[in-house]
């Protein structure tokens, strides 16, 4: 048995590649089991924003716009970002004023809205829909959308089921709009509107 039989073709890796998917890893498991700041939420920002940014600027040494950094095609985004709004708005009041487990899960979350949400999510979607999607894309293109999405979905575990079952699908559609628009500033303000209007509808302020 020859060793190239043992060990088959010789492996080769794309290293930037192999560095968004070992470290965001990483950073998910962090975020996860520890906490940097008093707050989880400034913890995001520096796991999933600052982190990022500081390995594309100074380790890939690229401009951040190449993962999605900027507003993109920015009248496209606002006229998507405004029908995706309407779109999830009634759907979320149903689900947060009918449902017990949404009720439960995010009533404790009201303080300091909508900035904690922000400041929960801005991270977050950078981290999926900029670095993860724009970084993968290079190499897998389209499929890039759905491999974004599985992470995005898992990290969604503890949460209420009838959310979490809709993840991979959010997170694809979220992708698509980063994807079509070239910027994850876009899928942030509809994952920030939702996050806000489900805890203020599950808490009764509405």
């Amino acid at each position: 048995m020859t060793m190239k039989l043992l060990l088959g073709d010789r492996l080769r890796f794309d290293w930037k590649i192999v560095s968004i998917t070992i470290l965001s890893t990483l950073l998910l498991i962090v975020d996860y089991y520890h906490r940097l700041t008093p707050y989880y939420y400034w913890d995001r920002v520096i796991l999933y924003l600052v982190v990022p940014l500081f390995v594309v600027i100074v380790f890939f040494r690229e401009h951040p716009k190449e993962y999605g950094f900027s507003l993109g095609d920015w009248k496209a985004g606002l006229l998507l970002t405004a029908l995706g709004i309407l779109l999830m708005a009634p759907v979320i009041y149903y689900l947060g004023s009918g449902d017990a487990s949404m009720q439960e899960y995010y009533k404790p979350f009201t303080k300091g809205l909508p900035w904690t949400t922000f400041l929960d999510l801005i991270g977050w979607e950078f981290l999926f829909r900029g670095w993860i999607l724009f970084g993968y894309a290079r190499k897998f293109g389209a499929e890039a959308l759905w491999l974004q999405a599985v992470p995005f979905a898992l990290m969604h575990n503890g949460k209420p089921e009838v959310e979490t079952l809709s993840t991979i699908f959010g997170g694809f559609a979220f992708g698509w709009l980063a994807w079509r628009t070239k910027s994850f500033v876009w899928p942030f303000l509809i994952h920030w509107f939702i996050a806000t209007f489900i805890i203020i509808v599950a808490a009764g302020l509405v």
